[in-house]
């Protein structure tokens, strides 16, 4: 009662506190950018308005709304709660980063059960490298027109209907293997058909949802979830095995798909444009990061444009050596471990699947270095070819280096670099393919990687051959290894991260 008195009088010491108070409020307004009203309703309420939003005060708490940017934040100046909103373009890159998580999961799946399977159905070396190149017959296939796909109906829909297929394939698995070989690998390649929308999808999707400034760090996170699906499938596998059999760890993956697919197509859209969820100024903020903004109407490139220039093919060498590499590791470690160190197949899975945990880690890092280089000044092109050369210079040493391992602990250790260093790619050729062609990045991504699965079926069946006839994987990881270091020149020589088409 004593400061209404006090606002209602008409003294000097009113007049005061109403100046000081005008200061207190002017301060305010030069910070908020806004021109003050004051209205005096009670002893406890003070109302500031302005064109386009207000702050009122009333009992110790406050609500600011600033409608001109869309945020919205409710505040209890007691610190009782404060409600944040999350970004919607960090939602999209979480569930992003769940499906690639179990993308690879069920690819790894059979890499750990086809050994109890060769020892039941007794598959020589060789036949077993067929059995495990058989998921790349479907995908070398579905890259290119999943691509095209993701380009003319966007992401959300594309991956929607690959992962739910894929699910269905990884379910069907274990009852194919127990009806024949023939049942078992058209469900295999069925299953790489199914998956082969899923890298491209993943591409576009996010290059739609995050600026350039930060994309590298939206795929350094979904390919995160994509190297911990190999973590999660080499751990959970074998104990699925043992304990409930080979079907186990099938259903577990393919159920989890399931779930997935659920949330994903209530949630997410293929461009920010036509989301619900998404506030004004995110909008903003990614429109205004973006160095591109045409979109494809399914238009196919004119492919002997395509074909004719030099950074295409970097970025084509540049998926076939990658792939070579990493399915040859992906397919084989299990084996290389029982095989060379003759260990049983839990040690085997540990000392396989830390590598892929560590790579998931170096490849964040990769991202945000290539974002930060981006922010800092330097060109596209010189991060580009940068990430690049750390992601196959290193891999190469470390496979040669892997030759003189005596122990699985030093062999663990080598293949760890490797894989970690070639993460580095992430933020080499697979965002490059956003930078030279955003309008076909998804067709380009699909031809990119058919080629890179072509290698990966040679390489993955060849490794069989190799341990078949020399008895030995030193002579395939040299060939490798020479690989990697050939690509790294034409990639440095070629490479570019200026828009081409």
């Amino acid at each position: 009662m004593a400061a209404k008195s006090l606002l209602n009088s008409s003294s000097p010491y009113s007049t005061r506190f109403l100046n000081s108070e005008s200061k207190y409020i002017s301060l305010k307004r030069s910070q908020l950018r806004f021109e003050p009203k004051i209205v005096f309703k009670d002893q406890y309420s003070i109302k500031i308005t302005r064109k386009g939003g207000h702050l009122k005060q009333r009992g110790g708490g406050c609500m600011v709304k600033c409608a001109a940017e869309g945020i919205e934040k409710g505040m209890l100046m007691g610190g009782e709660a404060v409600r944040v909103s999350i970004p919607e373009r960090y939602k999209v890159v979480a569930l992003t980063a769940c499906v690639m998580c179990l993308c690879n999961a069920d690819r790894v799946v059979m890499s750990v059960a086809v050994v109890p399977l060769a020892a039941k159905y007794g598959w020589s070396s060789s036949f077993l490298g067929i059995v495990q190149s058989s998921f790349l017959w479907g995908y070398i296939f579905s890259s290119v027109i999943g691509g095209a796909l993701v380009d003319k109906y966007g992401g959300k829909r594309v991956l929607a209907w690959g992962v739910g297929l894929w699910s269905l394939a990884t379910l069907l698995t274990p009852w194919a293997a127990n009806h024949s070989t023939a049942s078992l690998l058209a469900v295999r390649a069925f299953f790489g058909l199914a998956e082969g929308v899923a890298l491209p999808s993943m591409s576009t999707l996010l290059s739609r949802w995050f600026p350039t400034n930060e994309r590298a760090s939206a795929i350094g996170l979904s390919m995160a979830g994509f190297h911990l699906g190999n973590v999660a499938g080499l751990l959970l596998t074998p104990i699925m095995l043992s304990t409930i059999g080979i079907a186990g760890p099938f259903i577990l993956f393919s159920s989890l798909g399931l779930l997935w697919v659920s949330r994903w197509t209530n949630g997410v859209t293929s461009d920010p444009r036509d989301s619900p969820f998404v506030s004004k100024s995110e909008l903003r903020l990614i429109q205004a990061g973006k160095t591109d903004s045409s979109t494809n109407k399914g238009q196919l490139p004119p492919l002997r444009l395509l074909f004719s220039k030099l950074p295409t093919w970097a970025i084509i060498f540049a998926n076939v050596t990658n792939n070579w590499g990493y399915f040859v590791l992906l397919s084989w470690m299990p084996v290389y471990f029982k095989t060379v160190f003759n260990v049983n197949l839990k040690q085997a899975a540990w000392f396989s699947a830390v590598p892929w945990g560590t790579m998931a880690v170096s490849g964040y890092i990769a991202g945000a270095a290539s974002d930060f280089l981006i922010k800092a000044g330097y060109s596209l092109t010189l991060v580009r070819k940068v990430m690049q050369s750390i992601g196959f210079i290193g891999p190469g040493v470390s496979l040669l280096c892997l030759n003189y391992a005596k122990t699985p602990v030093t062999a663990a250790i080598f293949i760890t670099a490797a894989l970690s260093l070639s993460s580095f790619s992430q933020a080499g050729f697979l965002l490059n393919m956003q930078d030279i062609a955003p309008q076909y990045a998804g067709f380009l991504h699909g031809i990119a990687n058919s080629a890179g699965t072509l290698a990966a079926i040679v390489s993955t069946i060849g490794t069989g051959y190799f341990v078949q006839w020399l008895g030995s994987f030193q002579a395939f990881l040299t060939v490798t290894a020479g690989l990697y270091f050939i690509t790294t020149i034409f990639w440095i020589m070629y490479a570019t991260g200026e828009r081409v088409f």
